[in-house]
């Protein structure tokens, strides 16, 4: 899996957050754990294969929001018990 973390400025209220994810899952069907907070002025998600990273920005930016930057990093599975 993979974890990408989308910085956006513009996002003042839920439904702001509501948009940001909506869209994300349009650009991205097979993205899990998709979310957004206009506190930290990001969006989280998790893809199996590589994404391209332009595709991102024009999801963003079509919806209105400014799309500063992208950080794609492997994600790893938190677990409970060693």
């Amino acid at each position: 899996m993979i974890k990408v973390t989308v910085k956006i400025d513009g996002m003042m209220c839920g439904m702001c957050e509501a948009h940001v994810c909506a869209a994300l899952r349009r650009a991205f069907p097979d993205a899990k754990k998709v979310k957004a907070s206009r506190k930290h002025g990001e969006a989280t998600f998790l893809v199996e294969n590589a994404i391209d990273e332009s595709a991102v920005q024009k999801a963003i930016t079509d919806i209105g929001y400014t799309y500063v930057s992208a950080t794609v990093e492997p994600y790893i599975k938190r677990r409970f018990f060693a």
